[in-house]
């Protein structure tokens, strides 16, 4: 790679983790070719972009964001590390416990989510549980919807008992 060559691409890089809340940082080191195609496959069926990076370059790259502090990151930087970019933050958690049912990487190295920052594989179940936007706003409805439904419900099955309440509540007034 030449030096314009590195240069555009850690201008790339650096757009590109800017603009996304969520990537991890990954081991898949020692995977054979067929692993590695099938980690690529399983990837982009989960609308996961995978790609293979050099620790120098993405490093590089991270320090160029000015408006987040990523230096908790640059002790993972050593070795093999693939960079896992998805629109949900559990995604490539969830992949990553599933592939591993079969081999034994990748190892979590890092993820970014939302402005958090997890170092470590031990944080894998962590991630694999926190829930998305979607299922937090569908949590949220269904508790607003279950206080009104137990309201409509009440008054559709005491229909005749309210009537009743409401008539002796007047005859008093």
């Amino acid at each position: 790679m030449t030096k314009d060559e590195k240069s555009k691409y850690i201008e790339d890089l650096s757009a590109k983790l800017s603009d996304s809340g969520i990537f991890y940082l990954a081991d898949t080191a020692e995977l054979t070719v067929e692993k590695v195609n099938d980690l690529r496959r399983k990837c982009f069926n989960n609308n996961i972009e995978l790609k293979v990076v050099k620790n120098t370059l993405l490093q590089k790259a991270l320090e160029r964001i000015e408006d987040k502090d990523f230096s908790e990151l640059y002790g993972v930087l050593a070795g093999p590390t693939s960079i896992m970019f998805a629109e949900v933050g559990n995604a490539p958690a969830k992949m990553i416990k599933d592939f591993r049912k079969k081999n034994d990487k990748p190892i979590l190295k890092a993820a970014y989510i939302d402005e958090s920052i997890y170092v470590g594989d031990d944080n894998l179940d962590l991630l694999a549980s926190i829930k998305s936007k979607e299922e937090l706003i569908g949590d949220i409805v269904g508790l607003l919807q279950s206080p009104a439904k137990n309201v409509i419900s009440g008054l559709k099955s005491g229909g005749s008992k309210l009537a009743g309440i409401l008539k002796t509540l007047e005859a008093r007034g």
